[in-house]
Order: C-alpha cells, then sequence, then structure tokens
C-alpha cells in the first residue's frame, strides 16, 4: 500500500517512522514534510491547506491511504476532497474537526452527549467576558474558540491578562479552573467503532516546574504509573464513545484520531478539550509503545471496519520524549541555526533513542532550525527512569546556539 501523510512537524515524523516500519506499506510520502522525515519518505511540495492540491498529489501518487496530520487541513476540508477524489483518508471531515476547530462547538456536543467537562461560557462582547471571569474568579481559564495551535489558551492568577487575551481573541470560552492531574487519551474511530490507545501525559509549560508560558508542548511520557487501571474503560465509557455516538447522530460521523485532553479532578474525569488528531508531543511516545502495525489500523478506520480488527498489541516498555525548542521559543523564535550531532544520536543511542524532527529544514548537508519547537528525542526503556535517562542522553548530545528543554519531563512519574 502506497501511504502519502499530509504535514510537517515532530507528530508527522513520528507517524512516518511508523509506518515505514509497517511491511505493508510499499511505498511512503509526505508533504511537505521536513528535514528528518526524508529519511524515511519521499517529499512533494504542496499547500496543505488546498484539498484539491493534496487530492491530485494523492491521485497522482496512487495513494491507497491518505493521513492527514495536522489540525488546520482538517478544519479546512482537506479530508473530504481526498475521499471525494475517491480515496481512503485518516482524518475527520471539515464539519466534525469543528470539534477541535471551535470549542464553543465541542462544548455544545458534549452537553448534548451528557460529557463531563468544565462549567464554561461563550463570551463574544466585554460585557459578557467580565461577567464570566467574576463567575469564576481565580485561576482564569481563557480559550481562544478557534485553532491557535496550542497556544490559545490563557491560565492565570491575573484577571488583568485574563481580560486582555479575551479581548485579543474575539470570540472566547472562559471556563472554571480545573484541579488534578491532566492526561491525554487518544482514540481511533471510525464514526462507529472506538479504540482506545494507551495514555500518556505531557507538559504544556515552557519551563521546569510548569513554570513560564502555555506553549504546544514540550515533552511526554507514557505510561502512567500513578493512574487508575481503570482510566481507559471509564473515559471510554463516558467521554470517547458518547462523542463519537453524538456526532454520528448529527449526521457528521467523526472518523480519524479523536484526542481527549482530560483532568483528573477531585470529582473525577473532566474533559479539558478535544483534538481532532494525533497530538504532539504525545504521539511520540503513545506511537514508541504500538507493536501493532499502524497502517492497517488508519486503513480500517478510514473504510469503517475497525469491528473487524483484533485488539491492539503494545511493549511493556516506557517511553519519554523530551523537545528541544528555539532560542526565545514560545516567543518568537530564532530560526537558521545550525543543528550538529544529529549523528551521534543515530550512532550511539539507536535503537532505544532516536530524533523526531519538528521545524528544521535541509540546507545542503546542513540540517537548519526551522520553527518554536525543532525537534524532539523520544526514548524507550524497561520503565520511566530508563527512559527517561536515555532520553536526556541523547539530548545532550545535540548542539543548538540558544535551544532551551525542559529537564523535568517525567520525573515526577518516574520517583513515584
Amino acid at each position: 500500500m502506497k501511504v502519502l501523510v499530509i504535514g510537517g512537524g515532530a507528530r508527522e515524523h513520528a507517524l512516518c517512522r511508523a509506518l515505514s516500519l509497517d511491511p505493508d506499506v510499499t511505498a511512503l510520502h509526505c508533504a511537505p514534510g521536513n528535514a528528518g522525515i526524508a529519511e524515511v519518505a519521499e517529499l512533494h511540495q504542496v499547500d496543505a491547506l488546498d484539498g484539491a492540491a493534496v487530492a491530485r498529489l494523492a491521485t497522482g501518487l496512487e495513494a491507497g491511504l491518505v493521513v492527514v496530520g495536522p489540525e488546520a487541513p482538517l478544519v479546512a476540508g482537506v479530508a473530504d476532497a481526498v475521499r471525494d477524489a475517491g480515496i481512503a483518508c485518516f482524518g475527520p471531515s471539515r464539519e466534525a474537526a469543528e470539534l477541535e476547530g471551535s470549542k464553543a462547538f465541542a462544548k455544545d456536543v458534549m452537553a448534548a452527549a451528557n460529557v463531563p467537562t468544565a462549567r464554561s461560557y461563550v463570551c463574544t462582547t466585554p460585557e459578557e467576558i467580565d461577567h464570566a471571569l467574576d463567575a469564576f474568579g481565580a485561576p482564569y481559564v481563557v480559550k481562544d474558540d478557534g485553532l491557535a495551535a496550542g497556544k490559545g489558551v490563557v491560565v492565570t492568577d491575573d484577571v488583568t491578562a485574563a481580560r486582555e487575551h479575551a479581548l485579543a481573541c474575539g470570540r472566547v470560552v472562559i471556563e472554571e479552573f480545573l484541579d488534578g492531574p491532566e492526561v491525554s487519551l487518544f482514540a481511533i474511530t471510525d464514526g462507529t467503532t472506538v479504540l482506545p490507545l494507551q495514555p500518556a501525559q505531557d507538559f504544556k509549560r515552557a519551563l521546569d516546574g510548569d513554570e513560564g508560558p502555555n506553549t504546544g508542548g514540550m515533552g511526554a511520557y507514557s505510561p502512567l504509573p500513578w493512574a487508575d487501571p481503570k482510566l481507559v474503560d471509564e473515559v471510554m465509557e463516558s467521554v470517547l464513545q458518547p462523542t463519537v455516538d453524538e456526532l454520528r447522530r448529527r449526521g457528521t460521523p467523526f472518523a480519524g484520531l479523536l484526542y481527549a485532553g482530560l483532568a483528573i479532578t477531585s470529582r473525577g474525569v473532566r474533559v479539558i478539550e478535544f483534538n481532532a488528531r494525533f497530538g504532539d508531543p504525545e504521539t511520540q511516545v503513545v506511537l514508541a509503545r504500538l507493536k501493532t502495525p499502524l497502517a492497517g489500523v488508519l486503513l480500517a478506520a478510514a473504510e469503517g471496519e475497525l469491528a473487524g480488527l483484533p485488539p491492539l498489541n503494545w511493549r511493556d516498555d516506557a517511553a519519554v520524549t523530551v523537545v528541544v525548542a528555539a532560542h526565545n521559543y514560545p516567543g518568537a523564535p530564532r530560526a537558521g541555526d545550525p543543528i550538529e550531532g544529529l549523528a551521534d544520536v543515530a550512532e550511539q543511542d539507536a535503537p532505544h533513542a532516536y530524533v523526531l524532527h519538528a521545524g528544521t529544514r535541509l540546507d545542503g548537508d546542513r540540517v537548519l532550525s526551522a520553527g518554536g519547537r525543532v525537534l524532539s528525542v523520544t526514548a524507550s526503556g524497561k520503565d520511566l527512569t530508563q527512559a527517561r535517562e536515555r532520553a536526556y542522553a541523547a539530548v545532550a548530545r545535540i548542539r543548538l546556539d540558544g535551544s532551551q528543554h525542559r529537564t523535568d519531563i517525567a520525573r515526577r512519574a518516574a520517583e513515584g
């Protein structure tokens, strides 16, 4: 089977790496890709938001499956265009992708499906914003209603900062603060059957100790030794299946990857947000633990045949990923710096640790930084302690001027 992956971040590199190891994949393509993906897939230039262009590319490549990675193409309807061309596509329709594209739409779906989530207000005027902020009090949670690349959420005790963010967004969702640890749970679905993956935890703040500004994610780990063994079953019953059922009832079935961001609160599990695609950096650790070949699972979801698949197989190993970010991230990151030490990781740390590219580009034989989150280093081990040691040993070999990374990814979980 020929597979085309759309996107060019670490998530897509993780997907391409997993697909390249699948014996059923005869040819692997990616558009636009990045410097790391080029090592496992043939790269193509395409406007990822142009559904017609993506469909033409897939048709010309005779792809048997297209996997749309990022959220923006999904919200733009790229998956619809690919399916209209007669090609199987893993990714929800434009209408179903509004589950991520609009926080207000997601709240409406959750209300209809009785999915537990934070109490909230949808606000469009300064008066509504002030009322919502007063109603909930600090900490203030303000979410841009639209796509914001993982950085549209402000959680702060400063009412002035919360109000400024709300006013800058236009339409916002202001909600109560949810206490307790956060968990990410992915599920693959064909619109009826829901197949949960293994839970992970990511780290959104830029600095150690969960300090600093919000980011797209600075690292992740899986499994979660502290989590209730019944957590996945509970989330399936109370969150994932009801949401998929409600979207199908509305005539907008969700087929693709449904990501539930959860808070394990004193009152039980609550949904923080939904995403309509694999999340970065959790994808890196979840796929590192998946033994089942990936292509057949994604194709079954695209073709409505998930119910016929056997249970997924998982490695017992733990996995940790650490993001290496550019100077000044998550502000205006510096680009164009050379990245050294990648060959050292490949020679000295493989197969237990490897580098997945995000914001990189090739300049001749050199790899240069080209984004905020530049790389993620993923490692596996018999437990989280060994996986952490291997991940940070590999991070130490990478040289990127001005780069930054957190040093405490999975530390508390590893220490029990």
